[in-house]
């Protein structure tokens, strides 16, 4: 399975396009580190990276199918689904489409609007106490990491049974109704709510 997985990370580097690897580096800037980042010529080398702080690994592609939506190359990020499927350890269980949209989009919302309120969120989503202080550890200082890690978490302990309409609630529990109206406009904009 690990060549399977390589094999994949080749092709997917092998569909790059330049700026989609400048946006990539970019991405990874708080997960990597610059100094690192500035060897990166190649999709190939940027997983590799990823593969070290185990943001890649063949049970969890997670990260690279969030990253790859994040600079709208689907086809790719499809790709990685299809991978998951195959082998069956789907970081998040299969969704239907629509909803899978409809959760990146909320995902991508909360990682650059929940800010500190991360911990209180994740409360809300159920996590335990001992799950925050994890993430806190594991993700010191990057707050979008963060946030990531907690709609992760709890996509597991739901075991499939996840939907964006419960991350907007769990964002009004909160008190966090900007933020919860802001995911409503863009999934109405979007077509998708």
């Amino acid at each position: 399975m690990v060549e399977e997985l390589n094999a994949l990370l080749l092709d997917i580097s092998n569909e790059l396009k330049d700026d989609n690897l400048k946006n990539l580096t970019f991405l990874c800037n708080g997960v990597i580190g610059k100094k690192p980042l500035e060897n990166v010529k190649s999709g190939t080398d940027l997983f590799q990276l990823l593969k070290e702080k185990e943001k890649i690994t063949r049970g969890d592609t997670a990260f690279l199918h969030y990253l790859l939506l994040k600079i709208n190359r689907s086809d790719l990020a499809e790709k990685v689904s299809e991978f998951q499927r195959k082998h069956g350890y789907a970081t998040s269980p299969i969704i239907d489409e629509r909803e899978q949209e409809k959760l990146t989009i909320v995902s991508e919302i909360l990682v650059d609007n929940l800010g500190k309120d991360w911990k209180k969120y994740g409360r809300k989503l159920g996590l335990q106490e001992g799950h925050l202080e994890q993430i806190e550890e594991k993700h010191r200082g990057n707050l979008g990491e963060k946030v990531m890690e907690v709609i992760k978490m709890w996509t597991k302990m739901r075991k499939g049974d996840v939907k964006a309409d419960q991350l907007i609630e769990a964002l009004r529990s909160c008190l966090l109704n900007y933020t919860a109206d802001l995911v409503q406009k863009v999934l109405k904009d979007k077509g998708v709510s």
